[in-house]
Formats: C-alpha cells, structure tokens, sequence
C-alpha cells in the first residue's frame, strides 16, 4: 500500500514498546537455554562481546531506520541524543535476554554447575546477553516494523 506525501508514522508510543517486547523475548528464549550459546559465550573475550554489542546496536539501528524507510530518526523524540524507540529496542534486545536467563536459571545450570563463579560467572553471563541479543533485536525490531 504506498502512503500519501508527507505522511508520517505516529511517534513512538507505549504499545511501540509492548510490540518490541514480544518479539524480543519470542526470539530470546531458545537461545537463552542453549548450552552452546553458553559454551561459546565462556570462549569470548570481553572485546568480542562489546563488538557483539555492537554488531546489536548496528542491526537494531538499521531494522528500524533502513529497512524501514517511512520512519524518520530525526523527526523522533530523544532522550541522550538518541531516538527514544532506538533506545527501548536497545533495552528489550538485552533486557528480554537477562530476563530470561534469570528466569531460567541459566548462570548456575551452564556456569555455576561447570565450577564457574565470581567475576566470571558474571563476565560469561554478559558475553551470553550479548550473543542472544543479536536474536533477540531482530524479533524486537521486526514486531516493531510489522505491527
């Protein structure tokens, strides 16, 4: 359907959030509870997570202001510089990920019970919102984009 000149999408709204939020945690969750995705968070360093999050930001950032070519950055609200829907899809993409890996125990099943602890257990567990991240942005923004 092509839309008239000079039409404009509504700005960002709570449901914008509450669509994110379903498609964040629909693609989170088979990765949250996949030992490999652990196994290969505990084999990352600390700068290829941050790439990792990154490479989060970079497909979010595109999803929504790319591919989705009706939607204006610039005519959005801000918060810190940065488009409000950009920064709640930034927050569901590792928010739903934490959540989940809370929920579910997953730090003492994939890390504690292996003997890893401390400052490790935490460093994994970032490394692994990280890698299911990059799942969990392409739900968010796609249900943003759809609906």
């Amino acid at each position: 359907m092509k839309r008239p000149k000079g039409f404009r999408r509504p700005r960002f709204r709570p449901a914008d959030s509450a669509q994110q939020i379903v498609g964040g945690f629909l693609l989170a969750g088979p990765f949250v509870v996949t030992e490999e995705v652990w196994l290969l968070a505990s084999g990352m360093n600390v700068f290829q997570a941050l790439l990792t999050a990154g490479v989060v930001a970079t497909i979010g950032y595109a999803a929504l202001y790319r591919a989705d070519t009706d939607r204006d950055p610039g005519a959005e609200r801000r918060l810190f510089g940065l488009p409000i829907r950009f920064l709640s899809l930034m927050t569901v993409a590792f928010g739903s990920v934490f959540v989940l890996a809370m929920l579910f125990d997953a730090p003492d099943t994939f890390l504690v019970e292996q003997g890893v602890t401390g400052i490790d257990l935490w460093l994994t567990t970032f490394k692994a919102i990280t890698v299911g991240a990059v799942f969990s942005v392409v739900g968010a923004a796609t249900a943003d984009s759809v609906f």
